[in-house]
């Protein structure tokens, strides 16, 4: 099975690859529009900024590749929020459109931002990424942006209010939190992800 990693330009993809690689899969780190096009699930990590990622998705001519692939694509932290309409980031910037729905700066009701460490998902709808990993589970975050909780929400995190932590429309997947840097049960995760 073609596993891959879309090559963001962002620091995480190393980690991304060990985390895959200890469950037992071997995943391809490209942006190669014929090697993502014949995958079987892929990966949309992200870490840094919402116009960083899309200047790059645009200079590569990623875009409408992206929206219209049909496999199973998790988005990890930033990697989510891409899905999204428009992110309130750097001033504001138009993201993929996949979710018809805003990333919003958190609103922590004065808790310091970047919302930083570990927090539990408490989910509320049934999706496949939490067969086997109990509710109120705790994951590592680090972000200051985020869905508020609309339609396809599947969990919600509590940081001075409720944000969405893990959201799904259709093939696509997206988890706020970093699975790689959770542990056992983020490797759980990843391991369902991989296995749906």
């Amino acid at each position: 099975m073609s596993i891959v990693i879309l090559d963001t330009g962002c620091a995480n993809l190393a980690s991304m690859r060990l985390a895959i690689e200890k469950l037992g899969y071997y995943p391809i780190i490209t942006d190669n529009p014929k090697i993502i096009s014949s995958a079987k699930k892929m990966f949309l990590p992200g870490v840094g900024s919402a116009s960083s990622i899309m200047n790059r998705l645009i200079k590569k001519k990623l875009v409408s590749l992206i929206k219209n692939l049909t496999f199973p694509i998790l988005g990890i932290c930033l990697g989510m929020q891409i899905f999204s309409s428009f992110s309130e980031e750097s001033r504001g910037i138009n993201m993929l459109n996949i979710i018809d729905e805003p990333v919003v700066l958190l609103d922590t009701n004065n808790l310091p931002l970047p919302h930083t460490g570990w927090n539990q998902v408490f989910y509320y709808v049934r999706n496949p990424l939490f067969h086997g990993i109990k509710e109120g589970s705790w994951f590592y975050f680090i972000h200051s942006y985020a869905f508020k909780i609309n339609k396809y929400s599947s969990s919600q995190t509590y940081y001075g209010a409720y944000f969405t932590s893990v959201i799904q429309k259709n093939n696509f997947f997206g988890v706020q939190f970093h699975p790689e840097k959770s542990g056992k049960v983020g490797s759980r995760l990843l391991l369902n992800f991989l296995e749906m």
